[in-house]
């Protein structure tokens, strides 16, 4: 049996142009100086490539005070353990690392299948950043309440059967109320809108009986006294920090008792809620130049998914001042059912991701919609994005879009699916967060410097080229 010693020897390169970074414009770097200094700290030399880090700010000096040594781009892919970056590499650098180095980036092995080839031929192994989860996975205390919170204010609509008809409102976005609108948009209610705090009665959309409103009294002050006006309409409210009080800590712990962990859970590698963010920021932009007399707080939006991306989005557009942010569940989104929100929409944002059989089959903004129910001059932002070979849920997307050509129109809509949407305002913040993210799994919870003998589960299945021996 191959034995895989651990990693001594790691190479930090930098971005260039390459396939899914044309023109070089991703600047962010895998690893900042600080967590450089812990890695050596643990024990591995590293080398780092001149001028890594100085698109988001951290100068050569900044990598050597933290007791790297640098090398230039003719050196830092060869002779190496492992080689650490943050998009894919371009071909020519893979001609340089010797067989049996371990690459370890965003590898996209659908999206990029010449590459994916070559990095076999050449007995590279490859560690996809995007592939690595939790595990087990991790739930936090708050999330777990705020999802059996919802299941409770839920639970007279399910002995009822009723929810189908049920109209969903919730007061306000937060990273409390979040989980809310998760499980809420997960059972297929008639709809979910998130509403700005400041609503006034008047331009609420949902009273009466099948109308249920969720808000967090330890964050909403009633200014405008809705409450008791829905009330009297017959409408149900229901209270984040009340049910907290009452049985929050009860309700954690029956959960967890009942509820063993999964053994994979989310992306331990990510940004994802930043890309909701960004992608929506710049489709509200995109928005206001198409339609420059548009009232934002009245703008028809729909978000396509509620996951950690549509979380993002439904954050950023909250921020924005949307005046009520649509939710499109599974239900929603099926064919025939997402027409009815799409029509109209000013600003549709696809969270929705697929699993690969769906891809290039099944599209869930087509482009009939575009065509005939979104008006001329509205925008469309895929969150997802693809590549001819691994296709978007919106049939126009037919590859991902860059910076260097964001956005593109068809049939009078606006539509951007960038590569990279942190990219957009957001690079140095998300660096040092993916940069946090590496070092864990390389030295903290998954000690991946231990070696490709040692994976822990979730890195292994992020393990899309190999096991070769490394050659000396």
């Amino acid at each position: 049996m191959t034995s895989f010693p651990a990693f001594k020897t790691i190479a930090l390169a930098r971005e260039v142009e390459s396939p899914e970074n044309p023109g070089g414009l991703e600047k962010r770097v895998a690893l900042i100086p600080e967590d450089v200094k812990a890695l050596i700290e643990a024990g591995l030399t590293i080398y780092v490539e001149k001028g890594a880090g100085l698109g988001v700010g951290f100068t050569d000096e900044d990598y050597m005070i933290a007791g790297a040594e640098l090398q230039g781009p003719d050196q830092i892919y060869r002779d190496k353990d492992m080689v650490i970056k943050f998009k894919g590499p371009p071909l020519a650098a893979i001609h340089q690392m010797q067989a049996g180095t371990t690459l370890f980036c965003m590898a996209h092995f659908h999206s990029y299948p010449d590459r994916a080839q070559l990095l076999e031929d050449k007995q590279i192994n490859v560690i996809a950043m995007e592939e690595i989860t939790q595990s087990p996975k991790t739930e936090s205390n708050t999330e777990i309440m705020a999802r059996t919170a919802m299941n409770h204010a839920l639970m007279p609509f399910y002995e009822s059967n009723t929810v189908g008809g049920l109209r969903i409102r919730i007061i306000g976005w937060s990273k409390r109320l979040s989980p809310c609108i998760r499980r809420g948009s997960n059972r297929n209610p008639r709809s979910v809108h998130v509403v700005q705090a400041d609503v006034r009665f008047e331009d609420l959309s949902a009273t009466g009986d099948n109308a249920l409103y969720i808000y967090d009294s330890a964050h909403w002050q009633d200014e405008h006294s809705i409450l008791a006006k829905l009330t009297d309409t017959g409408a149900h409210l229901f209270d984040l920090t009340e049910f907290e009080a009452a049985q929050g800590e009860e309700a954690v712990a029956n959960y967890r008792a009942s509820h063993l962990p999964l053994e994979f859970g989310l992306r331990r590698i990510q940004c994802l809620h930043e890309t909701g963010m960004a992608g929506a920021r710049y489709g509200v932009t995109l928005l206001k130049e198409n339609k420059p007399g548009i009232d934002v707080a009245k703008a028809k939006a729909v978000v396509l998914g509620y996951g950690n991306v549509g979380q993002g989005a439904i954050h950023e557009l909250y921020d924005q001042g949307i005046g009520a942010v649509r939710v499109l569940g599974r239900g929603h989104t099926q064919k025939g059912m997402v027409d009815f929100w799409l029509k109209g929409a000013d600003l549709i944002i696809n969270g929705a991701e697929q699993p690969t059989n769906l891809r290039g089959v099944n599209f869930l903004v087509t482009n009939k919609h575009l065509e005939e129910l979104v008006p001329d001059g509205s925008v469309v932002i895929d969150l997802v994005g693809g590549s001819p070979t691994n296709r978007s849920p919106v049939e126009a997307v037919l590859s991902c879009t860059f910076l260097t050509d964001p956005a593109f129109v068809h049939s009078g809509v606006t539509l951007s699916a960038l590569w990279g949407w942190p990219m957009l305002g957001m690079m140095r913040e998300t660096a040092i967060k993916y940069s946090g993210q590496i070092r864990d799994v390389l030295h903290g919870r998954e000690v991946l410097k231990n070696g490709l003998s040692t994976l822990a589960p979730g890195v292994e299945r992020a393990l899309v080229c190999g096991k070769f021996p490394l050659s000396r």
